[in-house]
């Protein structure tokens, strides 16, 4: 059994973990084997995030006083927290593709942005493109006319060059 001066410590750093964190899904993972939860660590790690093991109490106090302080609030059963200061989206669709190849991990409420979400929109927001994505897509966007515009300065040129060429092989000039 920790001393009191131990579970301080780690609400603490449990509450200036949340303080940082912009987006937080609250999950459940009762029966998962150490393999299965190695994997699911590796998985938010990869997409950016951090994953830590709660305990009910020490998280509803940690969260006092910050944005997540709603979504920790009565707990039940084992908890755990996937959380991350960079793209939710990301996040969102590693745990989604986890919770979908081990049906024992599951979502009971999340954190966007400082917004609460419900398991649904966690899906939603897994469905959603990634920001490079959406940066990819603005950035083809806002260059496709400039493109187009090239191409067609270039093209009359292009043409014109193509014309006297023509000319010059017929001998229309004298």
């Amino acid at each position: 059994m920790k001393k009191k001066e131990d579970k301080k410590k780690d609400v603490d750093a449990l509450r200036k973990d949340l303080e940082a964190a912009k987006n937080l899904f609250v999950t459940g993972f009762e029966k998962l084997r150490v393999d299965q939860d190695f994997e699911l660590r590796k998985t938010v790690r990869g997409s950016g995030g951090k994953y830590r093991v709660i305990k009910n109490n020490l998280a509803e106090k940690a969260a006092e006083g910050t944005a997540a302080q709603e979504v920790l609030k009565g707990l039940k059963g084992m908890t755990s927290l996937a959380y991350t200061t960079g793209d939710p989206v990301a996040l969102a669709k590693a745990l989604t593709a986890y919770a979908k190849a081990n049906p024992t991990f599951t979502f009971k409420a999340g954190l966007v942005e400082g917004r609460v979400i419900d398991v649904k929109s966690i899906g939603d927001l897994a469905s959603m493109p990634s920001k490079d994505e959406i940066f990819a897509k603005l950035l083809f966007l806002i260059n496709a006319p400039a493109q187009r515009l090239v191409t067609a300065v270039n093209a009359v040129g292009r043409n014109l060059a193509v014309v006297i060429d023509q000319a010059v092989k017929e001998n229309k000039f004298t």
